[in-house]
């Protein structure tokens, strides 16, 4: 094939930067997101049969990696936006369950909590969380999405959320005695018990 990576850039850097930058916000992580993809053409070049199909997995090697992008993204950085925007004098319902999710983590089974810990609190890919537990790469992926479900059951467990039509947590109400207490300083799960 006489596709080379240079002429790549060429044909294609301007028209992929703004293919990137008008899905996501940030122009730091565009460019980021940019070298990724050159890196993945690298990687693959060899793989690819048809040339007068080089747009096309071009174009499916960036979408994917804007959707790689998105699913890293940390939720607990969501979090801490939402956090900034909320006024420092009044805590909001985010603000007080930001506070509870490393405590309802104690009621994730040790295995799951592991895999959010990995992934979501210290950054793992889900592909390094795989190398590391030494498990597949679906593996890997499937424990996440449990111990998401997991976490999510507990925190459903504890409190009834009311949300806003964009689906964004705007109050809750604890369902549990321990939490709905007015003396008790923590939340659900702060201490590992039969509680969770």
């Amino acid at each position: 094939m006489n596709t080379t990576l240079e002429s790549i850039y060429t044909d294609f850097h301007s028209k992929l930067h703004r293919f990137i930058a008008g899905r996501v916000s940030d122009p730091d992580t565009a460019e980021d997101i940019l070298q990724d993809v050159y890196l993945k053409i690298h990687s693959r070049i060899d793989g690819l049969r048809e040339e007068d199909r080089l747009e096309s997995w071009i174009y499916q090697i960036t979408r994917n990696a804007i959707i790689d992008y998105y699913r890293r993204a940390r939720p607990l950085d969501e979090l801490s936006d939402s956090l900034a925007s909320s006024p420092d004098d009044e805590p909001d319902a985010v603000s007080q369950l930001a506070s509870s999710v490393k405590g309802m983590l104690n009621c994730v089974p040790e295995k799951y909590r592991e895999a959010l810990e990995l992934t979501e609190l210290q950054g793992l890919s889900q592909v390094e969380l795989a190398t590391r537990l030494n498990i597949s790469g679906s593996g890997a992926k499937s424990r996440v999405q449990r111990a998401r479900e997991k976490l999510k059951e507990a925190f459903l467990d504890c409190c009834h959320f009311e949300f806003d039509r964009l689906g964004r947590v705007v109050d809750y109400h604890p369902n549990c005695e321990k939490c709905a207490r007015d003396d008790y300083p923590g939340n659900c799960g702060d201490d590992q018990t039969d509680d969770c």
